[in-house]
């Protein structure tokens, strides 16, 4: 039997006075996956994402949560949580206090909640006691996280959930959504950070303007990049220049360094994985040693800027 959706939405349209914000979009989600949800400003992902949070609802089309259909605003199925432009949190009260008050407006009891657990899972127990008006940004973040889990979500959404974190709790974040992933939840995440889709996401849908320009796997949309620019230090840059310039699918773009004859200065290069492979190659054979490879944007962001600009310069 094929696994239910998380999330199934088709010909979702939402309009604000004259601007439409979700033209007709066509969307799944499937459960135990970390989604990506990304697209340029004003492409309509905050309306998406509140679709799901039940803080509007479509004009026209369907959609389904857990298999659940809805049609009203507030009234998808009780595991879904998460945030849009940043968690509502008490200021003056504790991260506890935060979270006690929403186990209360939820009916259950903050004393077997499991509060002190979802505290320690985001890595807020040790200011567990602090009020939440000198937290900072990333611990914000994380308090809105525990919030989310606190509701044992089978649907979590998420907004730039990685805003304010320095490199180890954007790691910390990193893992707790992997486990709730591979526990069988559904993530949704939003983000203009390449590098948290790439290293988090298996499936990504990318919006522009209100339409869906792509939705699938991280890997597919990452080879469907075509050409995009390489830099390349090797240990002659000068005869790495003239066997990138006698070479097909290969386009110089321009030199960085102490001069193109220093070895060790870079070149960068426009190509497609397979010509790039056969320079490599080339390079070996002709006994010029690589140092450095590796794209001056990730294949991820390369494909995004091809799909949201397509007029730009390639």
């Amino acid at each position: 039997m094929a696994t239910s959706l998380a999330v199934r939405a088709r010909g979702i349209t939402k309009c604000f006075g004259d601007v439409v914000a979700l033209d007709g979009v066509d969307w799944d989600v499937a459960p135990g996956r970390v989604h990506g949800l990304i697209g340029p400003n004003g492409a309509g992902k905050t309306t998406l994402l509140g679709l799901l949070l039940g803080l509007t609802v479509a004009d026209r089309g369907s959609l389904e949560i857990q298999g659940v259909p809805v049609r009203r605003a507030l009234a998808g199925p009780d595991d879904v949580a998460g945030f849009v432009d940043g968690p509502g949190l008490y200021p003056s009260l504790t991260a506890r206090q935060n979270l006690s008050a929403l186990a209360d407006l939820r009916g259950r009891d903050p004393r077997t909640a499991g509060i002190d657990e979802v505290l320690h899972e985001v890595g807020l127990a040790d200011v567990a006691g602090d009020r939440v008006r000198g937290f900072s940004l990333g611990m914000r973040q994380r308090l809105g996280l525990a919030a989310a889990l606190l509701t044992r979500p089978r649907l979590l959404v998420l907004d730039e959930p990685t805003n304010g974190l320095d490199p180890a709790g954007k790691s910390h974040m990193h893992g707790v959504l992997t486990r709730l992933a591979a526990d069988g939840a559904a993530v949704v995440l939003s983000s203009h950070r390449m590098d948290d889709v790439a290293a988090l996401c298996s499936e990504v849908t990318i919006l522009n303007t209100g339409r869906v320009v792509f939705s699938g796997p991280v890997d597919k949309l990452s080879t469907e990049s075509g050409e995009i620019d390489y830099r390349l230090v090797t240990s002659d840059s000068d005869a790495a220049r003239e066997l990138i310039l006698t070479r097909p699918g290969l386009r110089l773009l321009d030199e960085s360094g102490a001069g193109s004859r220093a070895a060790g200065s870079a070149l960068v290069l426009r190509a497609a994985v397979p010509a790039l492979d056969e320079l490599v190659v080339g390079l070996v054979h002709a006994g010029i040693a690589v140092r450095e490879l590796g794209p001056v944007i990730s294949p991820l962001e390369a494909a995004f800027l091809a799909l949201t600009e397509p007029e730009r310069d390639r």
